[in-house]
């Protein structure tokens, strides 16, 4: 398989060796990154945006690349995250197969695609890799650092693992760990990767592609990410017209929702390797924060901000139809974070589009976002 790396994307060689949390090294690795805006002399106005499973670092267009990004409406001159102001990095996880090293890198030991070879993938290296990248720009503080959905677990590993890296965070749909509902759905993703025939132990190739199981995987996501609400608004029961429906094959698609899922899906396939799927998966289910707190999350998140020397303001936005990461989830960060004593504005949005709701929904968290950020020393 190819990487899928958009255009004026920049590189950010990691250090060798770069050490794994749960074993092993990777060396000659990197993280692909973009920026938005100038960092001033001080190097206090830097931001980090740390993504989901699935984005590039192509968050929005810039003169090296103007194809509108994953988060366009959110970033630019005088918009919520204000490019006039902030100077705005954007990595790719590590992992990924947009330009950051995972399973679809060549292995320079071997010259060959790392695939099942890559070490087993924690959210810490991703929070690590990221960390490496804002030093190597020679910013020691962040003035804030905002992850969305992984990217928020990546962002509480940030600040876990580097104490006063960043003056704030903003955690949107974001969680300490992974409840049982949400590990069951990412484990019937990777099975329905794993039991296409065409996945061959991760052996695949462009020809012989595991494309039913990538598009299995895909819709099971992507009923996760809306919400109920969403769904039946947008499509109730309404069926395909004959010229749409395929009346010749045996429960073919005959809703309007069937068929979004399928075009969704099919849009999906081809641009996202199913092995670095697997392991960018599989880190979100390992992610618990309670380690750092003798297996207490409370105790864990108090230490991120306890008596002022770590996180000294926060914003975090939940979405009350959010089934992947449920509000209380949000809560329990806002509440362990401000019994360690920082500032914490809790936003609980009552959007009806679920997890997705901070890609599309950027009335409501436009506004939220940017007053934080414009309130900020």
């Amino acid at each position: 398989m190819t990487e899928f790396i958009p255009p004026a994307t920049l590189f950010h060689a990691l250090p060798a060796p770069f050490a794994i949390k749960r074993g092993g090294a990777l060396h000659g690795a990197r993280i692909a990154y973009e920026t938005w805006g100038t960092l001033n002399a001080a190097c206090d106005n830097a931001i980090l945006l740390l993504t989901g499973l699935s984005p590039s670092a192509h968050a929005a267009s810039h003169a090296g690349n103007p194809e509108p990004g994953w988060w366009e409406a959110m970033i630019g001159p005088g918009k919520p995250i204000d490019t006039d102001r902030w100077y705005v990095i954007c990595g790719n996880s590590l992992g990924s197969c947009k330009g950051s090293t995972g399973p679809a890198s060549i292995d320079p030991a071997t010259g060959e695609l790392y695939r099942l070879t890559f070490p087993e993938l924690s959210i810490e290296d991703i929070a690590n890799a990221a960390h490496a990248l804002v030093q190597g720009l020679g910013i020691e503080q962040l003035a804030c650092v905002i992850g969305c959905s992984m990217g928020g677990m990546s962002a509480l590993a940030y600040a876990t693992l580097h104490p006063r890296s960043s003056r704030t965070q903003i955690n949107i749909s974001g969680a300490a760990l992974s409840l049982p509902f949400s590990i069951a759905i990412r484990s019937l993703q990777r099975e329905a990767i794993r039991l296409d025939p065409k996945w061959n132990e991760g052996a695949y190739t462009d020809a012989s592609y595991p494309e039913n199981g990538m598009r299995m995987a895909r819709k099971l996501g992507v009923i996760t990410y809306r919400s109920s609400l969403e769904w039946s608004g947008r499509f109730g029961r309404v069926r395909l017209d004959g010229d749409h429906r395929d009346d010749d094959s045996p429960f073919g698609l005959e809703f309007q929702v069937e068929s979004y899922l399928e075009g969704h899906a099919r849009r999906f396939v081809r641009q996202f390797d199913p092995n670095c799927y697997l392991y960018l998966s599989r880190s979100m289910d390992w992610f618990d924060l309670s380690e750092y707190g003798d297996g207490d999350v409370a105790a864990a998140l108090r230490e991120i901000a306890l008596d002022g020397t770590g996180l000294s303001r926060a914003l975090v936005i939940g979405v009350e139809t959010d089934i992947l990461f449920p509000l209380q989830q949000q809560e329990q960060l806002a509440e362990g974070l401000r019994a360690g004593g920082a500032d914490v504005t809790f936003a609980p949005l009552p959007s009806p589009q679920g997890h997705d709701a901070f890609l599309v929904d950027i009335a409501r968290f436009g506004p939220v976002v940017g007053d934080f950020l414009g309130n900020l020393q």
